[in-house]
């Protein structure tokens, strides 16, 4: 199995359009060592020809261009057999109407996030345009959904289960909706003839029994590395509110993720979804140096995992 990082930062990107934080402003001026990163999405395959996206990140026509894989091959034509929603928030799903080209689309995603996306969206007329435009697959918690099938019906040998992980719902619909366990999950990916799996947990708000299972288990899992500390906009004066809060389970400190990351068997540890304000970012940074030690990688635009 083949994956492939086409965005690695959190929402708005790295630099972020409207951030002069010291990461921003030091990526910009080059005074510090840092990449620039467009907003997360992961490709998979089995073949480098048919393709799964998780996230349709609002970068996601950048992305499509700077990987060659994902050109289409015909007159009207799309290696992109199917593409996964982990939860509702917009860098997640925005990129979708991106893709409105009246390109038949299959979309993966919990009952919750599907209505979350499509209840009141007066744009998402764009992606229902003719009757096979958009298929949903629904996601059943703790389910494989299997076997994860090509855009011509064959099988691409790969078997996907989603799992509830502590999270929040998307900002939009703060307020509207009651929390619910499918509105943020992680993906078990499983290569079904060589039985790897890949862990894929981007936004998470804390530890719970399906999460460790999962980590402890797979042969490689990219994380959440959102922010380095529970207060970490707060503190810069760019926010009010904590990583938890947001639904993102902070690095630093006797509770926080890197500890638990780094007691982990898993062969590979990766960190995505990591936001502009983040020290990581920053590859001559202490809190780097301290990821590094750790065994653990952070993900950047254009990393490539085989597995």
């Amino acid at each position: 199995m083949w994956v492939e990082v086409l965005g690695s930062a959190a929402g708005g990107g790295f630099p972020q359009w409207n951030c002069a934080c010291h990461n921003c402003r030091g990526q910009r001026q080059g005074t510090i060592q840092a990449h620039a990163r467009t907003q997360t999405s992961v490709a998979f395959s089995t073949d480098r020809r048919n393709w799964f996206l998780i996230h349709a990140s609002p970068d996601i026509h950048t992305q499509i261009e700077r990987f060659t894989p994902l050109h289409p091959r015909a007159g009207r034509d799309t290696p992109i057999a199917g593409i996964f929603l982990t939860n509702g928030d917009l860098d997640q799903c925005l990129g979708l109407f991106s893709l409105r080209e009246s390109q038949p689309l299959h979309l993966y995603a919990t009952t919750r996030v599907r209505d979350g996306f499509i209840q009141g969206n007066v744009l998402y007329r764009t992606l229902n345009r003719t009757p096979d435009q958009t298929t949903w697959h629904t996601l059943k918690l703790r389910a494989a959904e299997e076997p994860l099938l090509l855009s011509n019906g064959t099988p691409s040998g790969l078997s996907v289960t989603a799992l509830p992980v502590p999270g929040k719902v998307p900002l939009h619909l703060e307020g509207e909706w009651v929390p619910d366990d499918e509105d943020t999950i992680a993906l078990l990916i499983r290569h079904e003839t060589s039985g790897r799996t890949l862990a894929y947990v981007p936004c998470v708000a804390g530890p719970s029994p399906d999460l460790l299972r999962l980590l402890d288990s797979a042969n490689c899992c990219f994380f959440d590395g959102t922010f380095w500390a529970g207060n970490e906009l707060i503190a810069m004066g760019l926010g009010q509110r904590s990583a938890r809060e947001m639904g993102h389970w902070p690095l630093q400190g006797p509770d926080g993720s890197l500890r638990m990351l780094s007691s982990l068997r898993t062969a590979r540890r990766i960190l995505i979804h990591i936001n502009n304000t983040n020290p990581i970012l920053d590859e001559r940074s202490q809190e780097r140096r301290l990821i590094e030690a750790a065994g653990i990688e952070v993900a950047y635009d254009g990393m490539e995992v085989v597995l």
